[in-house]
């Protein structure tokens, strides 16, 4: 396993990060505590979770497991998304951010969070309060480091001007959406990310299981997310999505390689990305994302992948002019 500074923090964290959502919801407890030893064994740190994942239990499960190795891990959560019927239990308030961030201390039972992730942009609330809630939580000990999900770029970049104008402590990781279906990351968060040091823990490198062998132009299995769930069903709806799959499916076979293993290395090895994040619901679905630690992705061969896919369009209508 390779270890890689996250951001500016310091922190050295495993190349691959666990994603912990299935974590008592697709994943009993028993089949997550093995899937967390086998993250361990192969010396995986970094796990990732939220407070909406399961209804909490996810972040239960996760502190239960850790309790005997917890100084040797890096632990995330997340804050934005009902978790609860009361008109306050959402969002980037402060009131919002600091009742959750002690209820998901307590369930992981710890006494602080590495990475604590505002999960959505929130529109209702200010942007320099919920950035002043971060950090006074980082005074206090309770996060080391404020994280961002699901911002744009131009969000991202004005919040970091505002901590930067008031001393307050920035966003040090980022947490965007990518794969080889899915690069918009590429075209602004990333670059934004590199330049301005911001680790990145990449969602979805499989699209949800798009990129797995299961999805071609005219093959569907009879269940998963992208089948069953309206956000995946509409995330993965048009025909290119499944067109980039069959691709990917078929490259992968000529070269003797598991797709899965294939799409986690190609994001993995993206050089703004510090570790992507990798779910399973059981073992054997593990496996094959545990295996892109074996797999090149030199330059010229991520090349070769990238092809398979379709670039994003740039930030701006002035191609012409390159640059």
């Amino acid at each position: 396993m390779e270890y890689r500074t996250l951001g500016r923090t310091g922190i050295q964290v495993s190349q691959l990060c666990f994603g912990t959502m299935s974590f008592g919801d697709d994943a009993d407890a028993v089949t997550s505590e093995a899937m967390f030893r086998r993250c361990r064994d192969v010396g995986i740190n970094f796990f990732d979770c939220a407070d909406v994942y399961a209804g909490g239990q996810s972040e239960e499960l996760l502190g239960r497991f850790a309790a005997d190795c917890r100084d040797e891990l890096v632990l995330t959560s997340k804050v934005y998304f009902p978790r609860g019927e009361g008109a306050n239990d959402r969002g980037l308030s402060r009131r919002s951010i600091l009742l959750a961030v002690e209820a998901s201390l307590r369930r992981m039972k710890t006494d602080r969070l590495e990475i604590y992730f505002a999960h959505h942009q929130d529109s209702g609330t200010d942007m320099e309060v919920t950035l002043k809630a971060f950090d006074d939580l980082v005074r206090q000990g309770k996060i080391l480091h404020p994280g961002v999900s699901n911002w744009s770029a131009w969000q991202i970049a004005l919040a970091q001007g505002i901590c930067d104008r008031r001393d307050l402590a920035r966003f040090e990781c980022m947490q965007p959406m990518y794969n080889l279906s899915k690069r918009q990351a590429e075209v602004e968060l990333l670059p934004l990310a590199k330049s301005q040091q911001i680790g990145v823990i990449s969602y979805s490198p499989l699209g949800g299981g798009l990129l797995t062998g299961k999805y071609t132009t005219t093959k569907r299995p009879e269940t998963g997310r992208i089948i069953e769930k309206a956000m995946y069903i509409g995330r993965y709806a048009a025909d290119v999505n499944y067109e980039v799959a069959q691709r990917v499916t078929e490259y992968a076979a000529a070269h003797g390689e598991n797709p899965v293993s294939l799409s986690v290395a190609w994001v993995m090895a993206h050089p703004a990305v510090t570790a992507p994040i990798i779910g399973a619901r059981n073992l054997d679905q593990l496996e094959p994302s545990l295996a892109a630690l074996g797999v090149d992705m030199a330059p010229p061969r991520r090349a070769e992948v990238t092809a398979l896919s379709v670039d994003p369009p740039l930030a701006t209508d002035r191609a012409e002019e390159g640059g």
